[in-house]
């Protein structure tokens, strides 16, 4: 058996990495790290432990005594499929910088009722904003849902990215994958769910996969608008990732001055044309580079673009009856 966690231990740095939280036992899950360990993992999920874990818990309220440190993380928000976890690893390659991407703790959160959540959202951010003594800031990139408590978690001292994409290279993307297209069908009745008060429903969403994919870009895009409008004292970089392809090293070092981060931008160009841009961010044993990103959107143009065009004639007929949704098409 391991020795008991401390609750001191947790606030010291972020070697306890606050993994997840079980509303029905009121315990957080806190899992042992190492700088290299958060370098070398895409995802701080229950992916994570596909190797062994050393793994302690403390019930939440010993852990919201302890941890009541500042919250002066940085955080990215995104749509999903825009390159956020390359973006976010990119950043991480920056001396100083801890990047921290898509604890499940967040996720828990936002799965929680809304009260809930924004009481508990002041600890987790403090938490999330821990690094080691070596490091200067701590970069949490969120999973894209977790944009709907946006606003509870990014303190009014910090500044937060939202990464984006238009509705045509979105749905573009989706449709070029086959895993993709599998998430948009689990997910369309959630999203349905999450969009209801800020987009009328759709009543074509489910006419093609390009009109489901159509309706989770509105969904994904207009949480972000509404987090923005519910932050308006906090810096927003919004980085649309077609935009951060184009020039990667100018993109990335905008990226960084907005975060405070200090980065040349010689030192930018070497991270931009590093085996980063080459690989798959998610899984970096595979090559996955920006040529063979724009093939397979050229591929799913052919395939599927008749359709495409009906999706976004639906996403503008939507607009009319929803402001976050006519600013989110307008936003390049």
């Amino acid at each position: 058996m391991p020795d008991p966690l401390d609750p001191e231990d947790i606030a010291a740095d972020a070697h306890w990495l606050a993994q997840a939280y079980d509303p029905g036992q009121q315990l957080v899950r806190f899992v042992g790290m190492t700088a290299e360990d958060y370098r070398a993992a895409a995802f701080l999920d229950d992916r994570m432990f596909d190797r062994q874990r050393d793994v302690r818990v403390l019930p939440w309220a010993d852990v919201a005594e302890a941890a009541d440190g500042e919250n002066d993380a940085r955080w990215i928000f995104h749509i999903g499929h825009v390159g956020s976890t390359m973006v976010a690893r990119m950043l991480g390659e920056i001396p100083g910088v801890l990047s921290v991407r898509e604890p499940r703790i967040l996720r828990d959160l936002a799965g929680l009722p809304r009260e809930l959540a924004e009481a508990m959202a002041p600890t987790v951010a403090a938490l999330c904003s821990r690094k080691f003594e070596d490091q200067g800031h701590a970069l949490v990139k969120a999973t894209s849902f977790v944009s709907e408590i946006a606003p509870t978690l990014v303190g009014p001292k910090t500044s937060a990215i939202f990464i984006v994409a238009s509705a045509t290279s979105y749905m573009l993307t989706i449709l070029a994958g086959e895993n993709s297209v599998k998430e948009l069908h689990a997910l369309h009745d959630y999203r349905a769910k999450r969009m209801a008060g800020r987009v009328s429903p759709m009543a074509d969403a489910a006419n093609s996969d390009a009109h489901r994919a159509a309706m989770a870009w509105a969904c994904e895009m207009t949480s972000l608008e509404a987090a923005a409008d519910a932050m308006p004292g906090s810096p927003i970089l919004w980085l649309d990732f077609d935009h951060f392809l184009a020039d990667p090293a100018e993109r990335l070092a905008g990226a960084a001055q907005h975060c405070g981060f200090d980065l040349a931008a010689a030192d930018a160009e070497a991270i931009a044309s590093g085996p980063l841009m080459k690989r798959y961010s998610k899984a970096l044993e595979y090559q996955y580079s920006p040529a063979l990103r724009r093939e397979l959107q050229a591929e799913a143009q052919q395939r599927h673009g008749r359709d495409i065009q009906a999706a976004l004639n639906m996403l503008e007929e939507a607009s009319k009856s929803s402001p976050l949704l006519e600013r989110a098409l307008a936003r390049r």
